[in-house]
């Protein structure tokens, strides 16, 4: 393999592909490297949601960037998206007193749900809720292989099972030879330290592992939008000003020390065969111990059998999805001339990959 491109991403999850995408539009031609036969990674084991509401600051210009871009893409490359929006279901006080200070601060971004409501669009019982209609909904395992298949139908070069040796100015040496490029993007998520050790140990990126299941809709109906809870003001930006946010934190921890320990997310989405996606925990390390404890699975069945009010729920598949985590939503920095590392660290690349991918290339390409 000795070729030559424009661009040349390596990494064929979401972000490289978003880079990839904008790429293409700009008219370059584009060779994506990529370790496995097909993406594997976080890109693929995630909830589909595109949770754009909730981010803040850089991360919610990007999520609404990226909105734009999800929708068009379904249409154009033919992959199953829905526009409806997310649910986050208050089941204290201080919960909607959070929700409360978030509709005053986003306008129409936040609309409130009475508790009839709630139970209507999501079949869940509470004090009420707001709905995000901003936000979207993709299934992982079907956009992200199509979005490849899109790509190369566009004369993207895809480099399958090939791995990546060594970076430099101008040039990507890989296990199948040499491939120049005009201009290098690394999308290699938590993997960063494989190329490039110092950089990630400069900016404290570690992998986050998270403790996901598919389960059988206990309901047997649809469930439109994505669910979240008080537990996911705890991981969201969008809420991390708001004052309220401390009595629901101080109150979560008091009656659910562990799960707050375990960095409870608590939320599903329904795939479009109806199980549902659920979870999730946080874990942090450098090198993430091989072993899933069970009690972090035990934790996510039994509040979500709780939120759903089902005694219990069946088990299709376990799996844990990691990704990159640093003090810093985005670690977009260049090592070498020509040749930017571009992890989300935060698990929001989904959300803002086709966002963040315009901008990164305004500038290596300048």
């Amino acid at each position: 393999m000795t070729s030559r491109a424009d661009l040349v991403v390596v990494g064929a999850g979401v972000v490289g592909l978003a880079h990839a995408v904008d790429a293409v539009r700009r008219g370059l031609s584009v060779a994506v490297v990529e370790r496995d036969g097909h993406a594997t990674g976080a890109s693929v084991r995630n909830f589909g949601h595109g949770c754009v509401t909730a981010q803040a600051g850089a991360a919610l210009g990007y999520a609404l960037d990226a909105r734009s871009a999800w929708v068009r893409l379904a249409r154009e490359a033919g992959f199953w998206l829905r526009e409806s929006g997310t649910v986050l279901v208050a089941r204290h006080d201080d919960e909607l007193g959070v929700l409360d200070e978030f509709r005053e601060r986003r306008g129409d971004q936040v609309v409130p749900l009475t508790s009839r409501e709630v139970a209507d669009r999501t079949g869940i019982g509470g004090l009420g809720g707001a709905w995000f209609p901003m936000d979207i909904r993709v299934d992982p395992r079907e956009a992200v292989p199509a979005l490849a298949r899109w790509l190369a139908a566009r004369g993207v070069t895809f480099h399958w099972e090939t791995t990546v040796h060594t970076i430099e100015p101008g040039l990507v040496g890989t296990s199948r030879g040499p491939l120049e490029a005009g201009a290098v993007v690394v999308c290699v998520g938590h993997d960063v330290d494989r190329h490039f050790p110092e950089l990630a140990s400069r900016y404290g990126v570690r992998r986050c592992a998270l403790h996901m299941l598919r389960v059988a809709d206990p309901y047997g109906k649809e469930i439109a939008p994505a669910v979240l809870t008080g537990f996911s003001m705890l991981r969201y930006g969008g809420f991390a000003a708001l004052p309220g946010l401390e009595a629901v934190r101080a109150r979560l921890e008091n009656e659910s020390a562990p799960l707050v320990d375990a960095g409870l997310n608590l939320m599903f989405t329904q795939r479009p065969g109806g199980d549902l996606v659920i979870g999730d925990t946080h874990r942090y390390a450098t090198t993430l111990d091989p072993f899933n404890a069970e009690e972090l699975d035990r934790h996510v069945l039994r509040e979500t059998a709780r939120l759903l009010g089902v005694a219990r729920l069946e088990v299709r598949e376990r799996w844990r999805g990691v990704y990159a985590s640093a003090g810093r939503p985005f670690l977009d920095v260049s090592p070498m001339p020509g040749v930017r590392v571009v992890p989300v660290t935060s698990g929001i690349g989904m959300t803002t990959a086709f966002g963040l991918a315009p901008r990164v290339l305004d500038e290596l390409l300048t």
